[in-house]
């Protein structure tokens, strides 16, 4: 595994090399914050000076996200997520309650060339990215993130982000999700003697995903029988035509799926259509709420399952979701619920820990919201995400907790899932190392 990652590693930094080679590598900074220090040289807890994104009064972030194009329907919940929690910091007077946050949102059409463009027209005129979205656009960026000396928000859960010191992970890895949906199948279940495959995406996301399953493989003896692979346009049903029949060749009766909602959805329709009927566990973004609103529900809810980390929508008694869905009553009434905004909800609450402890230590410009990242001990999502283990990157301690979710087309007040299990970690996600 530390094999593939290498790899991965390589690859991603030759395709951001390729992308940028027009690009300017050095943005030629000069850290000019002040701050006051006392007479044993600790920090007096000056204002913050002037940095890029950050004019002494406002707190400009960049977003870089697909606002059109098949992954909006992840993009844009996601990003209203984010909103959300800014227009409830701002109204409570901003970052340590007097600088506000403005959110510069660029689309990426989830393509990486114009995501990097949209990432140099914006660089110097952020504080830090509240989101990238997409492990193909994160891998493609995050070389000029370390040049540039630039923290991005993933949205994106790779296992690969956890030791970035330039990236704020949140929520459980992919391959996390992987693993336990692998215990609960395997262990929980008891079908050690089914007969078990994969379907992804033919790409980091897709890897990521089959990282876990083939790491749950080794840990708990099973064969993975098949391995089909598709594209990320793969979005019409005609196309999995020969991946249902490749899947049902195999026998396949447990299928784990890493897809985006679009090809996924298509790979379902088709394996509908053919008669095919597996149990289905995918990873989080594979789901889309349209998809038990469509003609495909009936076979969502006998076969599909979705791994994810984090409260069902609605359940007060979490301080979280309890936060969460009174900024929606404040600042977005007509918000349904939606997985995607409940992430980008979250992923803003992580920058928001990172921007006080930045302005704490009297300082908002890059190095300053690096040394923030390190200061912070634990990311606290009031249970509406698991908290992660913060500090320095090579410290981190990412959660191991996932749920199963079932499907339940007449249930559109808790996004159309119904919880199968107590969010669990499985011992093998536990002993799973980053």
């Amino acid at each position: 595994m530390q094999t593939k990652r290498w790899r991965r590693t390589l690859v991603a930094s030759m395709l951001a090399m390729a992308l940028v080679a027009s690009a300017c590598g050095d943005d030629g900074e000069t850290d000019t914050t002040t701050t006051d220090t006392t007479t044993d040289g600790t920090d007096g807890g000056s204002e913050p000076a002037t940095a890029p994104g950050f004019d002494g009064e406002t707190i400009r972030l960049g977003v870089i996200t697909p606002t059109t194009g098949p992954v909006a329907v992840i993009g844009n919940p996601l990003t209203a997520g984010n909103q959300v929690r800014v227009d409830a910091i701002n109204a409570a007077g901003g970052i340590a309650g007097k600088y506000p946050i403005e959110l510069a949102v660029e689309d990426s059409a989830y393509d990486a060339p114009t995501a990097v463009q949209k990432y140099t027209s914006l660089k110097e005129d952020v504080v830090l990215f509240a989101q990238l979205l997409g492990t193909p656009i994160v891998s493609a960026l995050l070389g000029e993130l370390e040049t540039d000396n630039i923290v991005a928000q993933p949205a994106s859960l790779d296992s690969f982000w956890v030791r970035e010191d330039n990236l704020i992970p949140v929520g459980g890895p992919y391959q996390i999700q992987a693993v336990n949906a692998m215990d609960w199948w395997v262990n929980q279940e008891g079908n050690a003697d089914s007969v078990i495959c994969f379907a992804g995406q033919d790409d980091p996301y897709g890897e990521a995903g089959f990282e876990g399953m083939e790491y749950a493989a080794e840990q708990m003896g099973f064969e993975i029988a098949a391995d089909v692979r598709f594209a990320a346009t793969d979005t019409a049903a005609e196309a999995h035509a020969p991946n249902v029949q490749r899947l049902a060749g195999a026998g396949c009766e447990f299928v784990f799926l890493t897809g985006t909602p679009s090809n996924s959805g298509a790979l379902l329709g088709a394996s509908a259509g053919g008669g095919f009927t597996p149990t289905w566990v995918g990873q989080s973004p594979t789901w889309v709420n349209a998809l038990a609103e469509s003609p495909l529900a009936p076979y969502l809810a006998a076969y599909y399952h979705v791994m994810t980390d984090g409260a069902e929508w609605g359940d007060a008694s979490i301080p979280g979701m309890a936060q969460m869905l009174d900024d929606i009553a404040a600042h977005r009434p007509d918000q349904t619920p939606d997985i995607y905004f409940v992430f980008g909800y979250a992923a803003m609450m992580a920058v928001e820990q990172v921007l006080e402890e930045a302005v704490a230590l009297g300082d908002l410009g890059r190095d300053g919201i690096a040394n923030a990242m390190s200061s912070i001990e634990t990311m606290e999502f009031g249970d509406l995400f698991s908290d992660y283990g913060w500090g320095p990157a090579a410290d981190r301690v990412p959660p191991r907790v996932s749920r199963v979710f079932g499907i339940d087309p007449e249930a559109p007040e808790a996004g159309y899932f119904t919880p199968l299990t107590e969010p669990f970690a499985s011992d093998v996600a536990t002993a799973y190392e980053f």
